[in-house]
């Protein structure tokens, strides 16, 4: 099975929430057949921060827990763990389950070094993998945050001042019932040029501004940007600009 991670932040329940999903689990096939039951082992935390986040001090202790969970569920082919969620001072396990007959034996072995901590279980069909995809799996837009979280820290890797303004560019390309013509038109009117070869373009549109690219900032302006794209028929193709130092 491909394992990819990504670690991201979203709001559940009008909470922060900190999100861990194996998104390589998507592609594939398969998998749904092979382990239709969700389970959870939801842990609350001791020292949570204020916004009900993972504290440092506690990190150690529950990552460690992490690996002892992962690492029991391979020791008795119980299942497949797809991620995690930390918010409202908990962390809940998520876990896709080919087998439940062992899942107290499981729990037992698992959690034994843990007794100090308030934990709670359980599991579910799930055949679709609703819980996967509905809390775990990025959104369009999570995935741009994502996105635009790695380009930031790349740039400070080359020390770059995000709160510098500078030429940021990006570009949309044409999908469904597309309006190139109304979409300039907006691009222009908020203050953006377009490319040479884009201003006779009605598949592939480039167009650049000067704006911040500090994470936060970059986060609004492309959020925009996608839902601009979806309301004229065209999708987001992400952003690119230069190092710029203090």
């Amino acid at each position: 099975m491909d394992e990819h991670w990504e670690i991201y932040m979203k709001v559940i329940d009008g909470m922060i929430a900190s999100v861990q999903c194996n998104v390589g689990l998507v592609r594939e096939e398969d998998v749904k057949v092979m382990f239709p039951t969700v389970g959870f082992i939801k842990v609350m935390l001791k020292t949570p921060k204020e916004n009900g986040l993972l504290h440092d001090a506690e990190q150690t202790e529950i990552f460690y827990l992490e690996d002892k969970l992962e690492s029991s569920l391979i020791k008795f082919r119980l299942g497949k763990y797809v991620g995690r969620i930390i918010s409202q001072g908990s962390v809940t396990f998520i876990f896709y389950l080919q087998f439940t007959y062992n899942w107290e034996d499981f729990l037992s072995y698992a959690l034994e070094e843990f007794e100090s901590y308030e934990i709670i279980h359980g599991f579910q069909s799930d055949n679709e993998w609703n819980y996967y995809h509905r809390l775990l799996y990025p959104t369009i837009y999570e995935w741009q945050i994502i996105h635009n979280h790695k380009v930031c820290d790349m740039l400070q890797t080359n020390k770059d001042d995000l709160k510098i303004p500078r030429m940021i560019e990006h570009s949309f390309y044409a999908i469904k019932n597309a309006n190139s013509v109304l979409l300039k038109q907006k691009l222009i009117k908020d203050g953006f040029t377009l490319h040479e070869e884009s201003k006779n373009s009605e598949n592939k549109i480039i167009f650049y501004r000067k704006d911040i690219p500090f994470y936060y900032d970059i986060d609004e302006l492309t959020l925009d940007l996608i839902k601009l794209g979806e309301k004229y028929g065209f999708v987001y193709d992400g952003w690119e600009t230069s190092v710029v130092k203090s």
